[in-house]
This record gives structure tokens, C-alpha cells and sequence, in this order.
């Protein structure tokens, strides 16, 4: 049994024989994380010329030696072998002059229904295992510890189609999807020299959320990282062809006012057909103001198409994952953002891609969470990832210098 350095395209081959793992432990982030600097150590525990577990080790200098991270793995093809892994990798990180190394486990803790219930037991072993090799625990937590999601929102679609996809939604998501279709809003994938209109959408979403976006150039590196196996959508609307469509729409409604008229003129007193008058003619007085509305858009944008919202997706052979997203909200009411996860979960459904992780929600069911309920518009379920871990290969020495940096105001 032996720690080993795989190179990249031994490490790639054991993924693909693999059924879980994340993105963040694929080739194509150790070619992203390479390009932003970092040294990337592709680690496998070998017995009998079989890898048992691998990851991607990577590392960056820091004041005083190396941080290294694995984050969202190991890769496991065999559990038994896993407390073996650490230990090798605490036995690198040691002797290669790591200060701090730092895991992110990407094994389920436990699982829950979409609205927050629990559907299996915790699994308090898998913390234990790591405590026990000496790791520090950040602890169970909610929100977004260091920027990064511990609960994701996650949606089975192994046994739905094409057809069945949409019914698969919530009751409230049902119809939200339908009304969203009927805007005529176009979706393409842009091109690597069209990222700044993806940047400038993700960037107004971070200012008024209050978070840090990410450069142009990350979004660059990360297209050329990622190739065909990432999508950087956008949803865009034309308001001429807006215009049109609700012109369309409006006309088929009042077609069937008339026909409803003609059964009152024979039949006044049928409450059913009297309530199907009101609720046709609430529909077209509502087509009269979104076609004003419409009106005062094609004087302001004319014929171009307008950007709506965008997002990233990225595709490996067992997972699709909605990554990064914004919108633009003077557009809302056009729900953007539900037409991308429509159209990507359309094409992981073409990919034959079994499972939909949407990421990161807060982790807590008091209703507070916005992101929590545009995603369970979906009808998913949730997942609870361990957290953080910390191992200090030389304990005094990380504390020696930390001091140091609080005494120096860094």
C-alpha cells in the first residue's frame, strides 16, 4: 500500500471509473486551478496496482510554508481504505512543508426532502474519522462558511424524460414554468470573447447581494479549463418579438371570449360559463398592460436582443451542477433564471446525466432563505456535506506566525 502522484491523465482515468465525485476534484479544475497559480498534486493510495482513493492535492505558498486543500474529495473507490488516504496525505502535507492542510469531504453527512426534513440518520463516524487522525473540526454549520455551500439542493433525474421533466416540478412550479415560457425568452451558450456580458450580469448580482464576484478572467480561464463540459448561458429577450407573441396570445383568448359569449347569449344563468367570462377578460385586460409595457421597451431597446440573466453550468458523466448565476432586476418579471435551470436540466436529460445539483443553500427552513425557494420550485431534495477540517503539520509554528500577522495588522 503507497501514497503516489498521479499525473493527470492517470488521475482521469480512475475517474472514469468513479460514480461520485464532484467537478472540483475533475482534471478540468486542476488545469483552472494551475492556470490561477496554484500547484496541483493529483494523490492516489495504491494496493495491488489498484487506486483505492484518490484527490486532487493542491497548494499555494502562505506566510511561513504551503496551504494545501483538498476540497469536495477525496475520490473513494474503496471506504475501507480511506483513513490510510489521510494519513498519506498528512504524511505529504508534513514533508513538504505544509503549514496548514485543509479538507472539504465530499461525502454526505445526511440527506433531507426539499423542505428541510430528515430522510436518513447523521453519520457521525464520518467526522470521527477524521478527528481522531488529528484534523480540527469547524463544526456543523449553516449559511456559507468561507464563501463555500455545506447544504446543496440536489434533484434525481435518473427516471424522468423529455416529457415527464416539467410535471416533475412543485405545484408552484408548474405554472412558473409555463408563464415563463410564454415570453418568448431565448437561451444560447456565448462564446469565450462574450464573457463580459456574462461578468457584467454577475457582477450586478454581487453588488446588490453584497458578495464578491469573480473577474472576467476567472470566467476566461475557467472556459478555456472546462471546454465543452461547462455552459456559460444566457437568457435574453427581444421585445419586438415580445410585442408579437402577446399580440398572438391576446388574439387566442378573445377568440375564446367570443365563444364563451355565444354560449351565455344561450344559456345567461350558467355560473360556469359566467366565471369563465370573468377570468378570460381578467386575462386580456392583463395582455393590454404587459403589451403597453412592451410598447415602451421596443422605444427604449429597439431590435436588439436584451440580456436578461445568466449562468454557468458544468457537466460531468454523473452530475450536472448549476455553478454561478445573476440576473437583472428590472427584467423579473420575466423569471430568466427559471428558463436556464429548464433548459439546462433539458440538456443533462440529453446527456443522460443522472443527478442535478443546484448547490448551495443556507441550511435553514424558516422561510428566510430566497435561494432556497426559487430552487424548490424544482421539487428536489437536500444533502448535508461534513464542513472543513484542519490540520496544522507543525501546530506552534502556525500559531507563532499567526500572532505575528495580528500583531502586524495583516
Amino acid at each position: 500500500m503507497t501514497l503516489k502522484q498521479l499525473t493527470l491523465e492517470e488521475y482521469a482515468d480512475f475517474l472514469q471509473h468513479q460514480k461520485d465525485y464532484s467537478f472540483l476534484q475533475t482534471q478540468e479544475m486542476a488545469k483552472l486551478l494551475t492556470k490561477k497559480g496554484m500547484t496541483v498534486h493529483p494523490m492516489a493510495l495504491i494496493t495491488d496496482g489498484q487506486v483505492k482513493v484518490a484527490g486532487l492535492l493542491y497548494s499555494m505558498p502562505m506566510t511561513g510554508g504551503l496551504h494545501m486543500e483538498i476540497n469536495s474529495g477525496p475520490v473513494i473507490a474503496d471506504e475501507a481504505y480511506l483513513t490510510d488516504f489521510y494519513k498519506g496525505i498528512q504524511d505529504f502535507a508534513k514533508k513538504n512543508g505544509a503549514l496548514q492542510l485543509i479538507l472539504k469531504p465530499y461525502q454526505t453527512y445526511q440527506s433531507f426532502d426539499g423542505q428541510g426534513q430528515p430522510t436518513s440518520p447523521e453519520k457521525p463516524e464520518l467526522i470521527s474519522q477524521l478527528t481522531s487522525l488529528g484534523f480540527q473540526f469547524d463544526g456543523l454549520q449553516t449559511g456559507y462558511p468561507g464563501g463555500e455551500p455545506d447544504w446543496h439542493y440536489v434533484k434525481d433525474l435518473s427516471n424522468l424524460t423529455q416529457e415527464t421533466l416539467i410535471a416533475s416540478f412543485s405545484k408552484k412550479g408548474k405554472p412558473l414554468v409555463k408563464k415563463t415560457n410564454s415570453f418568448g425568452i431565448k437561451i444560447r451558450a456565448l462564446k469565450r470573447h462574450e464573457l463580459s456580458r456574462f461578468s457584467k450580469i454577475t457582477a450586478a448580482t454581487s453588488d446588490r447581494r453584497e458578495y464578491q464576484d469573480k473577474p472576467l478572467d476567472y470566467y476566461e480561464d475557467f472556459y478555456d479549463s472546462f471546454g465543452d463540459k461547462a455552459d456559460f448561458l444566457m437568457a435574453s429577450i427581444n421585445f419586438q418579438d415580445y410585442h408579437g407573441n402577446l399580440l398572438d396570445g391576446q388574439a387566442k383568448l378573445q377568440e375564446k371570449l367570443a365563444l364563451i359569449q355565444t354560449d351565455l347569449d344561450k344559456i345567461p344563468n350558467s355560473r360556469k360559463k359566467q366565471n369563465e367570462h370573468r377570468e378570460i377578460s381578467s386575462q386580456i385586460e392583463t395582455f393590454t398592460v404587459r403589451l403597453a409595457e412592451a410598447k415602451d421597451w421596443m422605444i427604449q431597446y429597439g431590435t436588439e436582443d436584451i440580456d436578461l440573466a445568466a449562468s454557468l453550468f458544468i457537466y460531468t458523466p454523473q452530475e450536472m451542477v448549476y455553478l454561478f448565476s445573476g440576473s437583472l432586476t428590472e427584467f423579473n418579471k420575466f423569471y430568466a433564471p427559471v428558463a436556464l435551470q429548464e433548459y439546462a436540466m433539458r440538456k443533462a436529460l440529453n446527456l443522460k446525466i443522472p443527478f442535478y445539483n443546484f448547490l448551495g443553500i443556507q441550511g435553514t427552513f424558516d422561510g428566510s432563505d430566497g435561494v432556497l425557494r426559487f430552487k424548490q420550485n424544482f421539487n428536489g431534495s437536500i444533502v448535508r456535506k461534513m464542513g472543513t477540517f484542519r490540520y496544522y503539520p507543525n501546530p506552534l509554528k502556525f500559531k507563532i506566525l499567526q500572532t505575528i500577522k495580528k500583531l502586524l495588522g495583516r
